[in-house]
């Protein structure tokens, strides 16, 4: 019924969306004499306002056409390098051959589209090989295909990493930092030669007991039943998905505006005036941002009551309780993946200290493989994207990726570099291919 409820509401909304689209377009035509007043400015940018707060996004481009290297524009292409049900493996190629870390960044399954991270690549593109985790939205996944839940999320990481091969660097951001951590100690336990020569988390719930946050507090105040029943719905025709068990991408939306609701209203009441000024500029920032934010995508169920589960009710992580499939999850067998964990100061999400756990917990990696890096001044969001990101945070991870890099460091006479065939690990096929 929940998600039946949101569509009518929806559709109910049409009408007014549509007469302020009209009414916004009329008002600030040039050839409108009125759209030279005052008054018709605001109603014209009041109305555009609400038509932009109320419209629905699909999945938003990439839109990196080119990044700058070496002080020239380099075209960046788009390449879909492995195609799954719930995520796409994405290569961002360039045509000049280079030899810069190889780097897959695991993009969070949070209700967001991978795309959110747009700067976190374009921040990382320069000096790095970059590879994406593109998870789809489940609401266009037929009820035919098999479940998804955050073992399956393990083993795309696991895969995508046998594919790419030995020395390859992990970045996850957020959420998937806990499955990500999960996937290096499982391989570390193998003595997998494709167990990642870095990783770095970004802001992500390790141990969740540490500084926790409203987001976390909710998560104990309620057992796992009381999830099912209220935020757990079925996807209504005419999506491909209809009749699967989903946790609503625009519960999720919901959550986080009410978590900062006086930081969205003084946004829209900037856009707002950059409207009436005609600074275009500043409001196209401001849209562009909110067409990101407010596209959503669906979970599927048994993903997200795992998750809350696993990671926020029974910390199991950390107290080395977590299983992924047959595997014990215990980071204490990491030895040769090095670590960089980045929080934000005001973070509230993530609590400081939160992400920084995993570095108690990989007891086995010596202490020059452990790296903490703590960013002044930011949140959540600004502690992987925006301006500060860019500055301060990734010149942190370059130079870390750079120094644990096997082919960027000097490497003892005689010595080479593994070749990816080590691993315990039953292989699997990818695309034909095995990983």
């Amino acid at each position: 019924m929940l998600y039946h409820m949101h569509e009518m509401q929806h559709m109910a909304m049409m009408p007014a969306r549509m007469i302020a689209e009209m009414l916004s377009h009329t008002l600030k035509n040039p050839w409108n004499p009125m759209s030279h007043m005052g008054f018709a400015k605001s109603i014209g940018s009041a109305a555009e306002v609400f038509h932009h707060m109320t419209e629905r996004y699909g999945r938003p481009a990439w839109d990196i056409e080119s990044v700058e290297i070496g002080g020239k524009s380099v075209p960046v292409e788009e390449e879909v390098l492995i195609r799954r049900t719930y995520c796409h493996l994405l290569h961002f190629r360039t045509p000049e051959k280079r030899k810069d870390p190889r780097l897959l960044i695991v993009a969070p399954m949070s209700g967001h589209f991978a795309t959110l991270l747009r700067g976190t690549v374009e921040g990382l593109l320069p000096g790095h090989d970059v590879y994406i985790t593109d998870w789809q939205d489940c609401r266009n996944i037929t009820t035919a295909t098999d479940r998804f839940n955050l073992n399956d999320y393990i083993d795309y990481i696991i895969d995508f990493l046998h594919f790419l091969g030995p020395n390859t660097h992990v970045l996850a951001v957020c959420q998937p930092s806990v499955p990500g951590l999960a996937a290096v100690s499982v391989m570390s336990a193998w003595g997998d030669l494709c167990a990642p020569a870095s990783m770095t988390l970004i802001g992500g719930p390790i141990d969740t007991r540490e500084n926790p946050t409203a987001v976390n507090k909710l998560a104990l105040e309620h057992p796992i039943e009381w999830f099912e029943s209220n935020v757990i719905t079925t996807v209504p025709p005419p999506y491909v998905g209809a009749g699967r068990k989903v946790y609503p991408g625009f519960i999720q939306l919901t959550n986080f505006i009410s978590m900062n609701m006086e930081k969205h209203q003084e946004s829209m009441n900037q856009l707002f005036e950059h409207l009436v000024r005609g600074d275009e500029e500043e409001a196209e920032k401001r849209r562009s941002f909110y067409q990101e934010y407010l596209a959503v995508m669906d979970l599927p169920a048994e993903f997200y009551l795992q998750t809350v589960k696993t990671v926020f009710q029974d910390h199991a992580l950390p107290k080395n309780e977590m299983i992924a499939r047959w595997h014990p999850v215990l980071p204490e067998k990491i030895k040769r993946s090095a670590i960089l964990c980045i929080e934000g100061e005001l973070d509230d999400i993530s609590g400081v200290g939160q992400t920084k756990a995993a570095l108690k917990l990989a007891k086995g990696l010596s202490s020059d493989k452990k790296h903490y890096h703590l960013q002044k001044g930011v949140g959540h969001y600004g502690v992987f994207n925006g301006g500060r990101f860019r500055r301060d945070v990734v010149p942190v991870i370059a130079k870390f990726i750079r120094e644990h890099d096997l082919e960027h460091r000097a490497r003892p006479a005689g010595r080479k570099p593994a070749k990816a065939n080590g691993s315990k690990r039953p292989r699997k096929q990818v695309n034909g291919r095995h990983a």
